[in-house]
């Protein structure tokens, strides 16, 4: 397991942090509502250049973004499970091709499909500390 606890403000300084410290293709974020999961992945996406608005799929469930890597232009799939009623609604979906296409995804409220995600997934727990401070706790081996 490892920790990051950061104040807000430092959101962006936290996800380099992040890049630097950890590796994987498909992280899934749990937390109470307003612990910071779009907040913090938006600023994962800002840290990898993504230069589109990020927001929350609730709605739409999968938002693309793109950012460029050693010359190649790559997507990131922000997916979010809040309104999904179970695993086969999200198999309906498509989300599995997101999930498995070995680009980066950023998975909210996983807890409602956790059986659908790959076997490697990195979950990420933000925890609210205060106001303005979070715990995050990034746990490789769940």
């Amino acid at each position: 397991m490892y920790e990051i606890i950061t104040a807000i403000e430092k959101i962006g300084e936290a996800a380099n942090t992040f890049w630097q410290n950890v590796d994987g293709k498909v992280f899934a974020f749990e937390g109470e509502m307003g612990a910071g999961k779009t907040t913090f992945i938006t600023a994962l996406c800002h840290a990898k250049g993504v230069k589109n608005p990020v927001s929350s799929p609730t709605f739409s469930l999968i938002n693309e973004y793109s950012y460029t890597e050693n010359g190649v232009t790559r997507p990131i799939y922000h997916i979010d499970f809040y309104r999904i009623k179970n695993e086969q609604e999200a198999i309906n979906a498509g989300i599995e091709d997101c999930l498995y296409s070995g680009n980066i995804c950023f998975v909210e409220w996983p807890q409602k499909a956790l059986n659908i995600l790959p076997e490697n997934t990195v979950h990420i727990y933000i925890e609210v500390l205060s106001e303005n401070t979070r715990l995050l706790k990034i746990d490789f081996h769940r």
